[in-house]
């Protein structure tokens, strides 16, 4: 039998049968401020289930299920959650996880669509092949990321912290970036013929100073009044592409194709490689 205690009263708020939580059945359970700090949950199912403010770090979730469980202020830092399923088909379905603290934790190839993620704290966690399609990141700190090939397809990216993330090969198509930090990210490919792909995002207002974007597909991306300096952006693809009153100063535009992309006071004259049709009128 083990008993699953509260983090600070102590008190008993479930017991379970059995000698290990790997794998348990916690669906519904009352759970709220629960210690379970370094336990084995591998598979454990927790659909449901109430975790608001547990203390889960250092935990193994890998392979469990958390869809509509509900995590708001969970301390999961050092967590295992490879393969977790927390996201569903819709929001409804899907783990609220609001203000959790997930610093440092292995989110690689976990199912997150559509959950609620608002001033999460991903400092430095691992979201390789990581399905976030939909999400809701808002704010959250997602400095240092390893996010290889994820899906941020549709995310709420708005006034969110990437600064130094490496988000290689990832899709970010439609994905809300409005005043995000990205600065120093990494938006290549780890492969010579490869590319992020960020068409039709929203970057209005964000922080790109010193981005690594060689080679991104950009097309109809909203770069408006974005801070790409010194930012490298060799050879993207950038049709229809809003770069009006950007800041590119420093900013390498080397083999990029500027016929249908909108450059209205831009400061142009101070970007780099950057061979401008003689019809653009109003740069700067």
């Amino acid at each position: 039998m083990i008993e699953i205690r509260h983090k600070g009263s102590g008190e008993v708020l479930a017991q379970v049968d059995g000698d290990s939580l790997a794998g348990a059945d916690l669906r519904d359970m009352r759970l709220e401020g629960a210690d379970l700090s370094g336990r084995d949950l591998h598979g454990a199912r927790l659909q449901h289930a109430d975790l608001v403010g547990a203390d889960l770090s250092g935990s193994n979730l890998s392979d469990a299920l958390l869809s509509s469980a509900h995590l708001n202020g969970a301390n999961l830092r050092g967590a295992n959650l490879t393969k977790v399923k927390a996201g569903g088909d819709n929001r409804s379905l899907a783990a609220m996880m609001t203000e959790c603290d997930l610093a440092g934790a292995c989110l690689d190839r976990a199912d997150l669509r559509f959950v609620e993620m608002r001033n999460c704290n991903l400092h430095g966690a691992s979201l390789n092949h990581a399905d976030l399609r939909d999400a809701d990141l808002f704010g959250a700190d997602l400095s240092g990321i390893t996010a290889h090939n994820a899906l941020f397809i549709n995310t709420n990216l708005r006034q969110a912290d990437l600064h130094g993330a490496n988000l290689c090969d990832s899709h970010l198509n439609e994905a809300n970036l409005i005043k995000a930090n990205l600065s120093d990210a990494r938006l290549e490919s780890c492969n010579p013929d490869g590319f992020t792909v960020v068409n039709l995002a929203n970057m209005e207002g964000a922080n790109l100073r010193g981005a690594r974007m060689r080679n991104i597909s950009a097309e109809e991306t909203n770069f408006k009044h974005a801070d790409l300096t010194n930012a490298d952006l060799r050879h993207a693809v950038m049709g229809g592409a809003i770069l009006r009153s950007a800041n590119v100063a420093g900013a390498d535009f080397e083999g990029v194709e500027f016929a249908t992309v909108t450059m209205e006071f831009a400061n142009f004259s101070k970007a780099l490689n950057a061979k401008i049709p003689p019809y653009k009128i109003n740069l700067r």
